[in-house]
């Protein structure tokens, strides 16, 4: 039997043959006949050295989750610009839908606040794998893009500057810090986002930071 045949081949490697076929079984879903079939086939010596280490083993890559959707250039902060009177600059009638909970009062404090002449390179990345992610997934893959979170107040900006670059048929979350977003009577951490419809119109609202996210939000 195969099992046998590399049992012989190992000799006092055995146990470390065992340690390797758990990572392969547990850690990476390898499925156990395939792994057994191959086994039976390697050479010895390239066995010896995937136990030994000498042999480089690589981890199916994971499939990317996220894409880039559009790059929208750079947004300039106005000269005029106010921190804590930007959301109320904006003119809801505007706005198919306005949340009237999307104050500065609200979300004073996200982790970048901007200053009159700020100048930030602005992208929007979509989802492009299966299902649904979380909030946490999607802050740790704007972690790895080094994105700075501006908060609502950034959201407004980019509908004022680029909502004609905009994609249509998606929203644009705003995401931070849990502990940065407005917590609501229910108890939910509240996300601003621009939803640009596929008709031309705009919506300014708020998500939910404990709920999961489908694709095209």
């Amino acid at each position: 039997m195969a099992y046998q045949k590399v049992v012989e081949m190992l000799g006092d490697n055995l146990a470390s043959l065992l340690e390797l076929a758990k990572k392969w079984l547990v850690d990476w879903a390898v499925d156990a006949k395939k792994l057994l079939h191959a086994l039976q086939n390697i050479r010895k010596d390239d066995l010896l050295g995937l136990v030994d280490g000498t042999h480089e083993i690589k981890a199916k890559p994971q499939p990317e989750k996220f894409a880039l959707l559009a790059d929208l250039g750079t947004i300039t902060v106005p000269d005029d610009y106010v921190h804590g009177k930007e959301l109320g600059s904006l003119n809801q009638k505007d706005f198919y839908y306005f949340n009237t909970n999307a104050t500065d009062k609200n979300f004073p404090n996200p982790s970048r606040i901007l200053k009159p002449g700020d100048k930030l390179r602005v992208r929007a990345f979509k989802q492009v794998s299966p299902g649904s992610t979380t909030s946490v997934e999607r802050m740790e893959f704007l972690a790895k893009q080094k994105a700075v979170h501006t908060g609502a107040q950034g959201a407004s900006l980019v509908y004022k500057q680029k909502r004609n670059e905009l994609p249509k048929g998606y929203w644009y979350c705003s995401f931070d810090e849990k502990d940065r977003l407005w917590k609501d009577a229910v108890g939910y951490h509240r996300v601003p986002y621009v939803r640009a419809d596929t008709d031309g119109d705009f919506e300014f609202s708020l998500g939910n930071f404990g709920h999961d996210w489908r694709a095209g939000i």
